[in-house]
């Protein structure tokens, strides 16, 4: 009996052990996580690390303890910080090798691009060194999204604020990183949010190009 009894404390003591309580696997701000599930209320698992979701627009890791700065203006915030600045007729703009993680409906800036030859775009595409007509869906996508040119030749849906959607081929690099010379026809860094489309993708969605700048989705198509 007195073996009986031992045998069965030492198993209570082995589950108490091998299985600790789930509220012990929760991390807050910063603390480490595999899953989303690793991390309390409406903080997201980037990099390991529980933080703010930029898509929800949560400031509790970055706003008031001080331990996450805010990014500088100019950019698509969320997690992603700028990594230098660069010096461009008068005025400093922030850098960015990275963009705001991708989703179902990644929020992003619509700009306008000329990807024909002798147009804004400054050199040929990246993807593959040609030049486009105004008449073709195409974009560029800010350097985090262009990832190395992974998403070249792929197809992007993009949704306006009108309801209105459309596909366009990824084909060039929006260059967060460099700008302000002939490479990139004198203008400053994309900001890390931009998806640049020609004339025909503006066209698709029902709106006019001279505006410059719109809020959109997009998402892989």
């Amino acid at each position: 009996m007195e073996n009986l009894a031992l045998l069965l404390s030492l198993s209570l003591l082995f589950n108490i052990i091998s299985f600790p309580l789930p509220s012990s696997a929760v991390s807050s701000c910063n603390g480490p996580c595999r899953t989303l599930d690793d991390c309390e209320g409406q903080l997201i698992c980037i990099n390991s690390k529980c933080n703010d979701d930029p898509d929800v627009g949560t400031h509790i890791c970055s706003g008031g303890g001080g331990s996450t700065p805010s990014p500088p203006s100019g950019g698509g915030g969320g997690t992603c910080q700028a990594s230098g600045t660069l010096n461009c007729k008068g005025k400093s703009y922030p850098t960015y090798t990275c963009s705001p993680p991708v989703t179902s409906s990644t929020k992003a800036k619509l700009t306008n691009n000329d990807f024909s030859e002798g147009g804004d775009g400054g050199e040929p595409s990246e993807c593959y060194n040609r030049y486009y007509e105004n008449s073709e869906r195409v974009v560029a996508l800010s350097t985090g999204w262009y990832n190395g040119g992974s998403r070249c030749g792929k197809f992007i849906k993009i949704k306006a604020s009108n309801g209105r959607t459309t596909t366009a081929k990824v084909v060039d690099e929006c260059d967060s990183r460099n700008g302000c010379d002939e490479e990139h026809a004198g203008q400053p860094p994309c900001k890390n949010n931009i998806v640049d489309g020609s004339d025909a993708v503006w066209s698709a969605l029902g709106l006019n190009k001279d505006i410059g700048i719109v809020d959109v989705t997009w998402s892989m198509a």
